[in-house]
């Protein structure tokens, strides 16, 4: 492309889905380049040429490339997505999702045949299989580029769904109380002739799941596996979900993006505090002034996923979460830190919100966040807060 144009005359939106289809190619061929450096990579062009293939080359390089290890693959992937200089400007090419692993074994179709016949061209169903269930238990932080791809499928299909409740409305039904009214209205409706009762039922509705998704220097192995979690419960309806660290940001909006690599680059910009410090009591206080007292955490699920560790007042968490405690119809709380041996809770922070915490899960690993759904849904068995551990 040279000096022309890496997509001129498109429309912002389609020139993001372009870069965003590179940093997918980058991606497969085992470059880490995560929601940070994606947004970082989005800035850097808006600033520059978005349209000159020079400065899309540069600011790709600049912002997506982690080490010398890289450049490598990044020349190549570049040159095939984007073309060599002086040739013409390739057509958006249409981005369809990767394969998704198959997390059970298909059996044959047909009968056996001889060696090497009707034999599979790609990886064997038992081989994706096997290697998911491998990724469903490792630890977030020690996973490689391929193996973070990967998870990112998986936490794509993820679904987040409160426990229901019977709310004050009610719908006609075959069982239930009677109701009068309609009855009535049957019966003059016939002159006053015998007619079936009309019955009612109390609607069903999911309770509201709110994330407090914790974004300091200390979770930063797992915020993004965990923000890819908070936008597959948007993503799902009645969740709200904010970011903690030195700041409170309300991201519901940013997170309500279809595509999930365009809602973590809008989170990036709209987050102020990646990797800081931590105040969960003070923005504990702030959600519960600003939001949660006036409804948002009344009778919902609320889940902090955090480390717990507080720089600021342990006993104003405390209190913050008893307040918490009073209003929400459960509060759970995921710590990634949990699943390492020898865990005890004797973080100053931790220690003090666990009298008010009803669950306590892990967050380390795909299971973990599997089992962190399965408490949210209210499912038999979820593991509660042991005696020891509220001590």
């Amino acid at each position: 492309m040279g000096a022309e144009a890496a997509g001129a005359g498109a429309s912002p939106l389609g020139a993001d889905a372009v870069l965003l289809g590179f940093v997918r190619a980058l991606r497969a061929a085992g470059l880490d380049a995560g929601s940070e450096r994606l947004h970082a990579f989005l800035r850097a062009v808006g600033a520059l040429r978005p349209g000159v293939r020079a400065d899309v080359y540069w600011a790709g390089r600049a912002t997506l490339c982690g080490g010398h290890d890289d450049l490598e693959r990044y020349e190549r992937v570049f040159a095939a997505y984007f073309g060599t200089p002086g040739a013409p400007a390739p057509r958006a090419p249409r981005t369809l999702p990767p394969p998704r692993p198959r997390l059970a074994v298909r059996e044959a179709d047909a009968a056996p045949g001889a060696p090497g016949e009707g034999e599979p061209s790609g990886p064997p169903a038992v081989a994706l299989a096997s290697s998911a269930e491998v990724l469903r238990h490792r630890d977030v932080a020690g996973l490689d580029a391929a193996e973070r791809a990967q998870l990112r499928r998986l936490l794509a299909e993820f679904a987040l769904v409160g426990q229901t409740r019977r709310s004050a409305r009610r719908r006609p039904a075959r069982r239930g109380d009677v109701d009068p009214r309609r009855t009535v209205r049957e019966l003059l409706r016939r002159g006053g002739e015998p007619a079936r009762l009309r019955r009612h039922a109390r609607v069903e509705r999911p309770r509201r799941v709110v994330l407090l998704v914790d974004v300091s220097g200390s979770m930063a192995p797992y915020a993004d596996a965990l923000l890819r979690f908070a936008h597959a419960a948007v993503r799902g309806g009645r969740t709200e979900v904010f970011t903690i660290g030195t700041r409170l940001t309300r991201t519901t909006r940013e997170l309500a993006h279809r595509d999930p690599d365009l809602a973590m680059a809008a989170v990036a910009a709209a987050v102020p505090d990646w990797r800081g410090g931590t105040r969960l009591g003070e923005l504990l206080r702030e959600f519960l002034n600003r939001w949660g007292q006036r409804g948002m955490a009344r009778g919902a699920v609320v889940v902090l996923l955090s480390d717990g560790w507080e720089r600021g007042d342990p006993e104003l968490l405390g209190a913050q979460m008893r307040r918490l405690h009073a209003l929400a119809h459960q509060v759970i709380w995921a710590n990634p830190r949990k699943a390492r041996p020898g865990y005890a809770p004797l973080a100053a922070g931790m220690a003090a919100a666990l009298p008010s915490v009803d669950v306590f899960v892990e967050g380390h690993s795909l299971a973990a966040l599997e089992e962190l759904a399965a408490a949210v849904r209210g499912a038999a068995g979820a593991a509660t807060v042991r005696g020891a551990e509220r001590a």
